[in-house]
């Protein structure tokens, strides 16, 4: 059967990471021993107050599907988390409990683009973000930026790039590759020039509570009575480390939420019951309390890792003040970051991705290193690193 596949998928590329990340476990498969730094998971366990809550409720057998907004108890601790976190009064009525945080970028993406729309984009950025703008027939419209920048979106540059075809810009703060954030005070300006074009701004936030040096920021912060067209995505993996349990969160616009709600119904009929059980638990005085220090043992791999990175020859104009991951210049060894991360795991068994990864601007002259083992392992793979460049 001569079977013809859409042609959307002539604009998703495949995760250059997971190229490396297969090669990384034929190795340890033959028996090397591989420090991963290639994948933005968190090594800590799940907290066991989630663990506990999710076997309370397995015992009962009680796991059914839930609205597809997620269950009130859980809407409701996450505007109580706005609270505590921001001092924001966000109503649960607000929120959407998604599969996920890439579900709530999904249905962020299917209720607001349409064929043709163009999102603004920061090169480099988290390539799904682009990859659902095009699944949605949108054109994801990338723009360059540097250490003068931060790695992030200024008022000034979206200004400068919003065209005729323009429908809103996705800001992604913490950023994954970069670990950077919209530097301080620039987040109300650009909610100021996206209400200035009439458009809609898209806030990736998944990063947000493993800040370092500054208090997490919301996009939500700097609405008003004026403009409200803000979408905030956030997660359950990365501040609450619960990545396999698939569970993020869509703050919209109360008008649009119904419009949500039938588009969750329809994708995946509502997010995992029991992932949305345990995920009460973060809430707690003791889930807060395992969240805060695991952020703190972040804070201190990411001090001696740059430093180390630094010390070895990489060059990061730009320290990364949340997340895990460092985006590192590597021009001084190669113009070829994917072969070099090639090269770099055949000798050293160790793994990071190459910086084509996320987008085009200078990428192949940049990787990302996640600081998302122990501090015993980052120091392993900087042995490893230190002797295979003095080869």
């Amino acid at each position: 059967m001569n079977l013809s596949l859409a042609q959307r998928l002539a604009h998703i590329a495949p995760f250059h990471v997971m190229e490396i990340a297969n090669h990384a476990r034929a190795l340890e498969a033959a028996g090397r021993d591989v420090i991963h730094m290639e994948i933005g998971e968190p090594d800590f366990p799940s907290p066991p107050p989630v663990v506990a809550a999710a076997q309370s409720l397995l015992a009962s057998g009680r796991i059914y599907y839930t609205s597809a907004l997620g269950q009130r108890p859980l809407r409701e601790a996450i505007s109580r988390h706005y609270r505590r976190f921001y001092g924001l009064d966000i109503s649960p009525e607000r929120i959407i409990v998604t599969a996920g945080g890439s579900a709530a970028l999904l249905l962020t993406c299917a209720l607001l683009v349409n064929r043709d729309d163009e999102i603004l984009l920061t090169d480099p950025s988290y390539p799904c973000n682009r990859h659902f703008v095009r699944v949605m027939e949108g054109v994801p419209r990338t723009i360059p930026v540097g250490a003068a920048e931060s790695y992030q979106f200024t008022a000034d540059l979206i200004d400068q790039a919003w065209g005729a075809k323009t429908k809103g810009v996705l800001v992604a703060s913490p950023s994954n590759p970069t670990g950077t954030s919209v530097r301080e005070g620039e987040l109300a300006k650009i909610v100021q020039c996206v209400a200035a074009h009439k458009g809609v701004l898209i806030s990736d936030e998944t990063y947000a509570g493993l800040n370092y040096g500054r208090k997490p920021e919301t996009a939500l912060a700097f609405e008003s009575s004026e403009f409200d067209e803000v979408f905030s995505i956030n997660s359950f993996s990365k501040y609450f480390t619960m990545t396999g349990w698939r569970l993020g969160w869509l703050v919209a616009p109360e008008r649009y939420v119904r419009e949500i709600e039938k588009l969750a119904q329809n994708l995946y009929i509502s997010p995992a019951a029991l992932s949305q059980h345990a995920a009460l638990a973060c809430f707690s005085d003791a889930g807060y309390a395992i969240a805060e220090q695991r952020r703190l043992e972040f804070e201190a791999r990411r001090d001696y890792f740059v430093g180390a990175l630094t010390d070895l020859g990489f060059k990061i104009p730009v320290v990364p003040d949340a997340g895990f991951f460092v985006y590192a210049d590597v021009s001084r060894f190669t113009s070829d970051s994917e072969r070099f991360c090639t090269e770099m795991l055949d000798q050293t068994g160790v793994a990071f991705a190459p910086g084509i990864d996320f987008g085009a601007h200078r990428a192949r002259e940049h990787v990302r290193m996640a600081y998302a083992v122990s501090l015993e392992k980052l120091q392993e793979g900087v042995a490893r690193i230190r002797s295979a460049l003095r080869t």
